[in-house]
């Protein structure tokens, strides 16, 4: 029967769709995953090994710990000083965000004032701006009340976040009860009160959403902290790692004796972006429940 002929060479649409998505998981390997896995393996090389063996082979423990060694080396343990100033940036910015962002989501949700709607157009618009067009007048403000040069030429730019203005926006909008906030109200309770402790013990999830999208801005962040921190020792990670790149002769024959090798560079980017990844992971929990949290409402 051609029922019994379906069900035993199955259906040639359901082979096909199980091409196609092998078709884009190859694709994935190809582009993303093997750049990476390539990024890891040329940390344990020499500089000859990088180039003559197998892009994918494993080089040595010993290799690994002489890259590293180099690379703290380089201009007296500079890199560790990129790490700390990174750190500081970011969480330093990070905090200044939860503590505005959350608060200004919940008033436009919750609250109906004069210009409410235009603010909002305003967070948009803003939002969908590529932060690259901000920096010529962020310097010129700055650089009015002599910030530049500064670490808050940085922090306070970082701070300034409307896409966590927005995603706070939409949650208390949709996943909040009013009627609980209501009824927290005829209690007594003022309406710090109620942010305080209601509202916000429950947007626990999209607080950590917030957070974990603030951090990754932050830390990734090239172009800014390029214009506005003149000096090596105030840079963050990322410029560094790009000032590095100046030195590897391969890319910059005019390096001098202080030359960092291609290995020790690609130990250097994976310094970079290992703190993001800890805290995507200890973060991913929240990170999906803050996702989800607003797609439904009762």
């Amino acid at each position: 029967m051609p029922t019994e002929t379906r069900r035993r060479g199955g259906p040639p649409r359901h082979l096909a769709s199980r091409l196609l998505v092998g078709s884009v998981l190859a694709a994935f390997v190809v582009f993303f995953v093997l750049p990476v896995l390539w990024l890891l393996l040329a940390a344990t090389k020499t500089d000859q090994q990088l180039v003559h063996d197998s892009p994918l082979s494993f080089g040595s423990w010993d290799a690994l710990s002489a890259n590293w060694q180099a690379l703290t080396a380089f201009q007296d343990d500079i890199v560790l000083v990129w790490l700390r100033n990174s750190a500081v940036y970011s969480v330093l910015a990070l905090v200044i965000t939860l503590c505005l962002a959350v608060p200004a989501g919940y008033a436009l949700a919750m609250t109906e004032f004069r210009g409410r709607r235009a603010l909002l157009v305003a967070t948009l618009v803003v939002m969908l701006m590529p932060n690259a067009t901000l920096v010529v007048p962020l310097f010129l403000e700055l650089n009015a009340v002599r910030l530049i040069g500064t670490m808050w030429s940085v922090v306070l730019p970082y701070a300034f976040y409307p896409f966590g203005v927005y995603l706070t926006y939409i949650y208390f909008s949709t996943a909040v009860p009013r009627d609980l906030l209501a009824a927290a109200r005829i209690d007594g309770c003022s309406e710090f009160g109620v942010f305080r402790h209601v509202a916000l013990p429950l947007a626990t999830p999209v607080v950590a959403l917030v957070g974990f999208f603030s951090f990754v801005a932050n830390w990734t962040n090239y172009f800014l902290p390029y214009v506005m921190l003149p000096e090596s020792e105030q840079m963050p990670i990322q410029v560094g790692v790009g000032s590095l790149l100046s030195n590897v002769p391969s890319f910059n024959p005019t390096a001098g004796s202080l030359a960092v090798e291609r290995p020790q560079l690609a130990l250097a980017t994976l310094v970079a972006i290992t703190p993001v990844l800890v805290v995507f992971l200890f973060a991913q929990r929240f990170l999906v429940s803050g996702m989800l949290a607003g797609a439904t409402k009762e």
